[in-house]
């Protein structure tokens, strides 16, 4: 998904908890159970690491999607 100005944005963790509602602690329990996108590295080899808003908007759909098949 792109924005309004048709760029894909690069999330970092501060962007995340307003926009799913989960606090860092909860977030890296997520990925390491495999319930949550991993990062990626912005730089390769670098420590800076972030998400596609897109892989983001995703996940939040699938699980309003799950939500309501229950």
């Amino acid at each position: 998904m792109e924005n309004t100005n048709g760029i894909t944005r690069v999330l970092r963790m501060k962007d995340l908890p307003p926009k799913i509602g989960f606090q860092p602690s909860t977030i890296y329990e997520l990925i390491g159970n495999g319930h949550f996108p991993p990062p990626f590295k912005l730089v390769p080899g670098g420590r800076a690491a972030g998400w596609l808003e897109s892989t983001i908007d995703a996940w939040v759909t699938e699980r309003a999607t799950q939500g309501d098949a229950k």
